[in-house]
């Protein structure tokens, strides 16, 4: 059968030592459909949007017809889960057909998640069931509209089979699209393993991927180590100022990129909470909201470890130029989180009393436990006149009013001290504070009609999503909270 190529693939990967991944070739389904298909991520990779929607399409996209040019592997790659390191994971469920250049000449990896077992999958059967499709891809598609670093979701392809979790499940693949999916935990195997030859290729092709600039006299790892603190640091003060929790950052979750990866136990915050946890798995709260900065530094600390091997000389010099690189990540944490949020604010002309005026505000919300997006969004429209009499006054979200007012009474004189108009100030809060995000319940409820055959829902996500700051009048229904009985909730392995 004649397969009319969909891609153009190059392989950088597959030049790294054999050892670095295994071969997996895709296991075969037996009725392939393409569900969906995310046009504005084809169009920026050069790709022909009608070829993809086509049969001929469902075939590669399934992992039942290979490209000529194809070459799957399986990656290998360790992981400090819950603190707690294993020494062998990798793809146990994600075959990496090859790279892609885009007309910019960026480069992506092309992965299909579900397709099949590799050599990794540790008695698994490598697949997936749809709803842990449909989750990554909304969540990873409102992440980047968002403004987020994200991996990306291409296509959702219905297999025409069942996977067997606690009951039987219609299966799915999704076509993940990311920078590359180098992780902490790729740099962790090699480490255990004391293989300094892996480690030095692993970093001087990490360099290379991410057109890293390299500093004269400056080791590689430590500049590859001061770019991922770098790239981390912006990615986690994105995530805490939109209320995201990822569920599991363990190390073999963390890209090199600064990419969210890995949809499976995630969640958007409804009320706010800065302990909030929503990953099933996570009973000793590890991995909660407000310990994900902290959690981020402890991972890089762990990444800094596995570079060392590398280091025959001068040891302890190196050790003392890492400890110092690694505590950068908190004042830049910190600078891009205060700058997120200032924005939110509508606040353009920092003033050191700003980080006081934010921290007072989440202490309300937490004590509270009002809902963080439909908070922002009152707050952004308090600088609309015209909206002002026709949405609910914003203190009605809280018991205490009295409490919020005068907080609201500072915010109103802090904004005196702006110079732009309260319109322009509600232009650039819309820019910060979306009225969409993928609500747990919403994603729940369009996972089960499409496992009844109704994607009506998603599909309404995936358009609103797309466009998160923009009023969607026949869509309102998509930006209300949870009722009671809906956000008592917890997320799970998509696994």
């Amino acid at each position: 059968m004649y397969i009319k190529p969909i891609f153009k693939f190059v392989h950088t990967y597959a030049k790294l030592p054999s050892r670095c991944f295994a071969q997996a070739k895709p296991t075969p389904v037996s009725n392939p459909k393409i569900m969906a298909i995310n046009e504005s991520l084809a169009q920026e990779l050069g790709l022909d949007i009608e070829q993809l929607q086509s049969d001929n399409a469902a075939q590669i996209l399934s992992g039942n017809q290979l490209q000529i040019d194809a070459n799957p592997i399986a990656l290998a790659y360790a992981g400090h889960q819950f603190g707690h390191l294993t020494p062998q994971l990798g793809d146990g469920r994600a075959i990496l057909l090859g790279e892609i250049i885009t007309p910019n000449q960026q480069i992506f990896d092309v992965q299909l998640k579900g397709a099949g077992p590799t050599f990794f999958s540790r008695g698994g059967d490598g697949r997936s069931a749809l709803g842990p499709v449909l989750r990554e891809f909304l969540c990873s598609e409102a992440m980047h509209a968002l403004g987020v670093p994200t991996a990306r979701s291409l296509a959702a392809v219905l297999t025409g089979d069942y996977v067997y979790r606690t009951h039987a499940l219609p299966g799915a693949i999704l076509t993940r699209i990311a920078q590359s999916h180098l992780r902490i935990g790729t740099f962790q195997y090699f480490a255990y393993k004391e293989d300094t030859q892996a480690l030095q290729e692993l970093t001087e092709y990490a360099i290379q991927r991410h057109h890293i600039k390299i500093t004269p006299y400056t080791p590689q790892a430590i500049t590859l180590l001061e770019y991922v603190i770098q790239q981390q640091a912006q990615c986690i003060a994105h995530w805490m100022s939109i209320g995201f929790i990822h569920g599991v950052m363990n190390t073999d979750n963390m890209t090199i990129s600064g990419e969210t990866i890995d949809y499976g136990p995630c969640a958007f915050m409804d009320k706010f909470s800065y302990t909030r946890v929503l990953s099933s798995i996570d009973i000793h709260g590890r991995y909660q909201f407000n310990n994900q900065a902290d959690i981020a530094q402890w991972n890089l600390a762990r990444f800094a470890e596995s570079l060392m091997p590398m280091f025959f000389k001068d040891k302890e010099k190196i050790r003392d130029v890492m400890i110092t690189q690694l505590k950068t990540f908190n004042t830049l944490f910190h600078q891009y989180y205060i700058q997120n949020m200032q924005k939110k604010l509508g606040l353009l002309i920092p003033q050191e009393k700003d980080e006081n005026i934010i921290e007072l505000l989440l202490n309300i919300l937490n004590q509270h436990h009002i809902d963080y997006t439909l908070f922002f969004n009152y707050l952004t429209k308090t600088n609309h006149p015209s909206a002002i009499q026709k949405e609910p006054i914003i203190q009605d979200l809280f018991a205490d009013k009295i409490t919020f007012l005068e907080w609201y009474k500072t915010y109103q004189h802090r904004l005196s001290q702006e110079q732009t108009t309260a319109i322009e100030r509600y232009e650039i809060m819309r820019q910060k504070n979306p009225i969409y995000i993928p609500r747990h319940y919403l994603l729940e409820q369009a996972i089960q009609n499409a496992e009844q055959g109704d994607n009506a829902l998603f599909f309404r996500l995936k358009r609103v999503l797309s466009k998160p700051f923009q009023e969607h009048p026949k869509d309102f229904d998509l930006s209300i909270p949870p009722g009671q009985e809906q956000w008592q909730y917890k997320t799970f392995c998509g696994t």
